[in-house]
């Protein structure tokens, strides 16, 4: 793509980096000081956006490189967005709802100078929910003297959130599969998947892509995996998920190992659990024509040659998985509108977004005769280029 070396050296570093130490009086009495980051990636088309997760290996190179991802992928979707990221460094399974709380309201107390709907837009990541986020709109507006819903979205419904939001990751890969699946001449009807992961994207993923007619074959969680060459319903796996706390010995599934889900042989594969599932140690195993990435990272660099070089096709996360900040965005406007849309105008929205973000993808593909994922980031260097040369940023 001939990038210019000056807007390459205005990418490769964030804007503004935060860290902040963050005091909270523990139930016991103690006080406890913990840290929390906030990082700007880039503001060139928009405000930042971009989840903050709580977890005890957060760190400001995570912060960093996942705000540069996120840059991408609001370039890729086309989004009014850059990228931002947070974090605290906490085990949230350690605190009170209390604690929790306290902690929450006092992140959002240190790195308020740099947020707000028209700055920096927070939302969901790991071990953060609809709750927390409920906490940080509250105390942001309290230190603002006013209701400010549009300064963070993944919010509850009854405070500002979008409908369809819940399924928002899942239904993007599943537009990602069934475009992928179109441009290779399939139909749904013949084609067969196998998602690994069954927490809120794989389960939402397997179930949006049964409805679009795909055999869902195999499916597995942190315990195991299971398949059926038949065919497994997703809705009944997630009632037998609710009763036992796991897809593991769901009735008429044979359990099978989570490098035999990676291995088989379907059509899709979804990766939809953690980063670093398909490497240079199993890449060459993995028999599906097309893997449509839900996870962030779940391929490495290494990996992604091997299946280059089989012909496999890979729909890559900054594409298949931006169907979540896609909804965000939704949220947003409804929030700076203060008028909200019906589950069916997001989710129609949403699809014709993406279906014309993978369009984008796909012909860029063919044109610089590279693979989707090369690809996705010439889109999205293209688009922050773009909007640097005429922003004059260089």
């Amino acid at each position: 793509m001939k990038l210019d070396p000056n807007a390459a050296a205005i990418i490769a570093c964030p804007e503004r980096t935060l860290e902040v130490s963050i005091p909270v009086k523990m139930d016991d009495g103690t006080t406890k000081v913990f840290t929390g980051y906030r990082s700007q990636h880039s503001t060139i088309m928009g405000p930042a956006k971009g989840g903050i997760r709580y977890h005890q290996s957060v760190n400001m190179d995570e912060v960093k490189t996942l705000a540069f991802w996120m840059t991408c992928k609001c370039a890729v979707a086309n989004l009014p967005y850059g990228g931002g990221k947070g974090g605290i460094i906490v085990d949230p399974s350690k605190l009170s709802q209390a604690e929790l709380e306290r902690l929450t309201r006092g992140y959002i107390d240190r790195i308020a100078p740099i947020i707000g709907e028209k700055m920096d837009i927070p939302a969901p990541d790991m071990n953060t929910n609809a709750q927390i986020m409920g906490w940080m709109m509250d105390e942001y507006s309290k230190l603002k003297g006013q209701y400010e819903p549009g300064f963070i979205t993944g919010k509850p419904i009854c405070i500002g959130g979008s409908l369809g939001r819940t399924a928002a990751t899942g239904r993007g890969v599943m537009v990602a599969a069934g475009e992928a699946i179109k441009a290779m001449g399939i139909k749904p009807e013949e084609a067969t998947c196998a998602v690994q992961g069954f927490g809120n994207v794989g389960s939402w993923t397997a179930k949006l892509i049964h409805d679009l007619g795909v055999k869902i074959v195999a499916l597995s969680d942190v315990y195991g995996a299971i398949m059926n060459e038949d065919g497994l319903d997703p809705y009944e796996v997630e009632k037998h998920v609710q009763a036992t706390g796991s897809v593991v010995n769901f009735p008429g599934s044979k359990a099978i190992s989570n490098a035999d889900l990676l291995a088989m042989e379907v059509t899709v594969l979804a990766p939809c659990a953690m980063e670093l599932q398909i490497t240079k140690d199993n890449a060459a195993d993995v028999k599906a024509k097309i893997i449509v990435e839900g996870a962030n990272g779940p391929t490495t660099p290494e990996a992604d040659e091997i299946l280059d070089k089989n012909g496999i096709l890979v729909v890559p996360d900054i594409l298949a998985n931006g169907g979540g900040v896609t909804v965000s965005y939704f949220e947003w406007v409804q929030c700076l509108y203060r008028y909200f849309w019906t589950e069916e105008e997001v989710i129609d929205k949403q699809t014709q977004l993406m279906i014309g973000a993978f369009k984008q993808v796909y012909d860029t593909a063919k044109k610089y005769e590279v693979n989707m994922r090369t690809a996705a980031y010439i889109v999205a260097l293209n688009r922050l280029d773009e909007a640097m040369k005429f922003r004059g940023a260089y």
